[in-house]
């Protein structure tokens, strides 16, 4: 057992594929690493790997994809004049930016979460935004964060030892311990394959909107908060 080292192992978590000997084993080790236990059906597997119950697993999924667009376009809110209007206008200003604003369908979850909009009266974006922190297997989502706020003052909340919450701070321990210049804040380059992810490095001392400028965000931006000591599999485009 990968969680209390003491008994043989009896179960294998699909998700994280940790080995676990007990009920309460398994319960802990989710808790540890925020694993739902759900087996990732669009994790990558390598060709020489494939088998055929893979084959069944992509078929099934790609059914489970067509019948959730299918009632997604079915739904009332779709057809709604308001709701194109907004969202038409939504990546029109985000265009004007220079940002690629893409869009879900309706039911798609992050169509359902995007809490995104624009200040006509302000002429400012104000975002939803999601922080992920690996190291500490932890996300926090954030609402109506202004376009002109740096990416250093979104952070403070989470990683200032002086700043942030207690119980965050615990959380993040590694992160407030470490020295700012540790810190890298990378965003995944959307559209690529599966087998060569990469992210952008982003500059913690200009604001969100600057950051965002030139990149493709789909409903909206998902920041990666890494320490450039620790390993982590996130390789940033050009190394």
């Amino acid at each position: 057992c990968e969680t209390c080292s003491e008994e043989e192992a009896k179960y294998r978590c699909p998700r994280c594929m940790k080995y676990s000997c007990s009920l309460l084993c398994v319960k802990k080790h989710k808790l540890a690493l925020s694993c739902n236990g759900v087996r990732d059906k669009t994790a990558f597997v390598s060709v020489n790997e494939f088998t055929d119950l893979n084959l069944l697993s992509d078929y099934r999924f790609l059914e489970d994809v067509g019948r959730t667009a299918d009632a997604a376009a079915r739904h009332p809110t779709v057809h709604s004049p308001t709701t194109k209007k907004l969202l038409y206008c939504l990546r029109n200003k985000a265009r004007r930016c220079n940002i690629d604003l893409r869009t879900l369908p309706i039911g798609f979850t992050k169509r359902r979460e995007n809490s995104t909009t624009f200040n006509c009266m302000e002429k400012k974006f104000y975002w939803h935004l999601k922080l992920v922190f690996p190291h500490c297997h932890a996300e926090y989502t954030l609402k109506g964060v202004p376009d002109d706020k740096t990416l250093a003052d979104i952070l403070k909340p989470y990683i200032d030892p002086v700043e942030s919450d207690p119980v965050v701070c615990q959380r993040l321990k590694i992160y407030t311990v470490s020295p700012h210049s540790d810190v890298q804040i990378l965003m995944k380059i959307e559209n690529r394959k599966q087998n060569s992810i990469r992210y952008n490095e982003l500059d913690a001392s200009r604001s969100l909107l600057d950051n965002l400028k030139g990149k493709v965000i789909i409903e909206y931006p998902t920041l990666f908060v890494v320490l450039k000591t620790l390993k982590n599999d996130m390789v940033v485009l050009g190394q």
